[in-house]
């Protein structure tokens, strides 16, 4: 299926690896010009590179910190006048933390990396999309926000402050052909995964074998998913032929998440 986005132009935050590499590897292939953001430069320069190099299409990466409003500056400016879609994807790690320790500082700062930065970026780009007649928007989160954790307070309350944002705003939009959507993956076989497994079972006093099994028996698609499950997702709510869907929380996790709705 061509997506026609062919020409287009797209900003994609945390694109250095995993989801959000996998997300630009998606839209370049169909012809999408990028913007590409991640904290560390060396790793970020190297995907721009390789995606350059297979796909042909313009990238310009931008190492800068988006959780911080200097970092998300920098990005709009390298991305310039023209941006037709935009993937936040705030590329924080969720650590579990008792309730009782989460401090005001704590607070703050998810709110800021998992709810204002994302919310800025939409009112920075979001105007001019509608004034041209196209945008899409979505929003990386996680498949929890529908079935909350306990340990996860901290993270859940800025994912979900975003989605009730997002709910009211892409109904403001949807009539000038601008949509937003919350994409919410589960287990994707990417580094951070592994990562939080090995810290699982560090904290479990157990051994990372045994949590990845666990983990498996209890996703009914029996499997971790490879990120590029992920990034054609995305891709295609990018397409044109997505522009009736808007303002949902799409849940991609292998049925895991047992609810109708």
């Amino acid at each position: 299926m061509d997506l026609g986005l062919n020409g287009r132009r797209a900003i994609v935050t945390a694109a250095s690896r995993g989801l959000g590499r996998a997300t630009a590897c998606a839209l370049a292939r169909e012809g999408v010009h990028l913007t590409l953001n991640a904290r560390s430069e060396g790793p970020l320069v190297e995907t721009a590179d390789e995606i350059r190099a297979e796909f042909g299409v313009e990238v310009t990466p931008v190492a800068a910190d988006f959780t911080e409003r200097a970092g998300r500056d920098a990005i709009l400016a390298a991305a310039g006048s023209t941006v037709d879609i935009l993937v936040n994807n705030p590329g924080v790690r969720q650590v579990p933390t008792p309730y009782a320790e989460i401090t005001s500082d704590d607070w703050r700062y998810w709110l800021e990396a998992h709810f204002l930065s994302s919310v800025e970026m939409i009112q920075a780009v979001a105007p001019d999309m509608a004034a041209r007649g196209f945008g899409r928007i979505v929003n990386m989160s996680v498949s929890f926000i529908k079935f909350p954790q306990v340990g996860f307070a901290h993270s859940h309350a800025a994912r979900l402050a975003l989605s009730g944002a997002v709910a009211s705003i892409a109904r403001d939009l949807i009539r000038h052909n601008v949509t937003i959507n919350t994409v919410c993956p589960g287990l994707f076989d990417t580094d951070a995964l592994h990562t939080n497994l090995h810290g699982h079972a560090a904290r479990g006093k157990t051994t990372y074998e045994a949590i990845v099994q666990d983990r498996l028996e209890t996703c009914p698609a029996g499997r971790f998913a490879d990120p590029s499950e992920c990034g054609d997702l995305i891709a295609y709510l990018c397409s044109a032929q997505a522009g009736f869907m808007s303002g949902q929380n799409i849940v991609n996790d292998g049925g895991v998440y047992q609810g109708l709705f």
